[in-house]
């Protein structure tokens, strides 16, 4: 049995819980929060053994395996690095941190400790999201073009009221950050490593510290273009997010509310059929933004302990998807692309089986 512990116990937490609740031969032993009418309340509905206001005398507790890292984005490199430092593996909610130094920090201490940590960019096993990732595989859209990723959702003045910590600079929650970064993710895991970004980002409808509205340009290390659209401006309700991928001989269009549902399917001139079957057989979409992913990260986290292999998503993905918001910070402060320089690792993760 692996005993989970999560630190943190706000919006996100309840997703992690019930993923844990669900992943075979794990246990969610206890939880943290420094509001202890919210820490308790969470204890209780989620059936945690032991409850913690302090979060390091959490991480002491020799019965704890993991800790998932719920906590607001600035609190996310520190509190993973103290809980791995403790022998702990962890799991840390997206951005993994808000700087490449914090970053870099997490990979170093995950290895001096030998511990296995993981980003959740629970989007990626999506099911739409895998059978494309099939496809570039097997090389069915040849030589590609270029790709988009646009995050259309509504985060109002009442989303940000929830918090103090919303919108705030100390924590980086702009939309990219916090909303636009599993989409983001996608299309630089599924397009290939950044060479160069140009961003331009604009705060126009609620009173916040970071943008609601996030563009940018990027150019892949093999040429081809991607452009980011990502806003919490729409009114008065979610659009949807959608990934677009358009090769040289394919095109694959997946929308939902949250690039979760495949539209268009489109491998040859004659498409109709195979595109009409591709979308006809899809699961149902799931009511929640979150999806369905948090299930098999926390289930792909336990094999990954188990069998002392690496998580499907590693924390050089997490850093990859941080390394371009901020390079859209940078460019639309400075009104210059940025050329992220070094090249990242290029080997694709293996397909999830089954």
């Amino acid at each position: 049995m692996i005993n989970f512990a999560i630190a943190g116990c706000g919006r996100v937490a309840a997703v992690h819980a019930e993923a844990i609740q669900q992943a075979q031969g794990a246990k969610l032993l206890a939880v943290c929060d420094t509001n202890e009418e919210r820490l308790y309340s969470f204890a209780q509905n989620y059936g945690a053994v032991s409850a913690f206001v302090d979060f390091r005398a959490m991480i002491n507790d020799p019965a704890i395996d993991v800790v998932n890292i719920c906590t607001p984005n600035a609190l996310h490199a520190e509190m993973a690095i103290q809980a791995m430092e403790k022998g702990k593996h962890v799991m840390i909610e997206k951005p993994m941190a808000l700087s490449i130094r914090d970053a870099d920090r997490i990979i170093e201490t995950a290895k001096k400790h030998h511990v296995k940590a993981t980003v959740v960019h629970q989007n990626r096993f999506n099911e739409a999201v895998q059978t494309t990732r099939k496809a570039l595989e097997e090389g069915k859209f040849g030589k590609m073009a270029y790709g988009t990723a646009n995050i259309r959702w509504r985060r109002g003045k009442e989303y940000y009221d929830q918090d103090a910590w919303r919108g705030t600079a100390a924590m980086k929650d702009g939309v990219l950050m916090n909303q636009c970064i599993h989409t983001i993710d996608l299309l630089i895991w599924l397009m290939g490593p950044v060479k160069s970004v140009m961003g331009k980002t604009a705060t126009r409808t609620v009173d916040i510290e970071m943008e609601d509205i996030g563009t940018a340009l990027l150019e892949f290390q093999d040429g081809s273009i991607g452009v980011v659209e990502g806003t919490g401006a729409i009114y008065p309700a979610d659009l949807g997010a959608s990934l677009n991928l358009f090769g040289e001989n394919g095109t694959v269009c997946i929308g939902g509310n949250a690039a979760n549902q495949i539209e268009k399917w489109r491998f040859s001139t004659s498409f109709h059929k195979e595109e009409s079957k591709m979308v006809s057989d899809q699961s149902n979409l799931p009511d929640s933004v979150y999806g369905e992913g948090h299930k098999t990260i926390v289930t792909d986290f336990i094999r990954a302990i188990q069998t002392d292999t690496e998580p499907y998503v590693s924390l050089k993905d997490g850093k990859a998807a941080i390394q371009v918001i901020l390079a859209i910070y940078e460019s639309s402060k400075t009104g210059k692309a940025v050329d992220l320089g070094t090249k990242r690792d290029t080997k694709k993760n293996t397909l999830l089986s089954g």
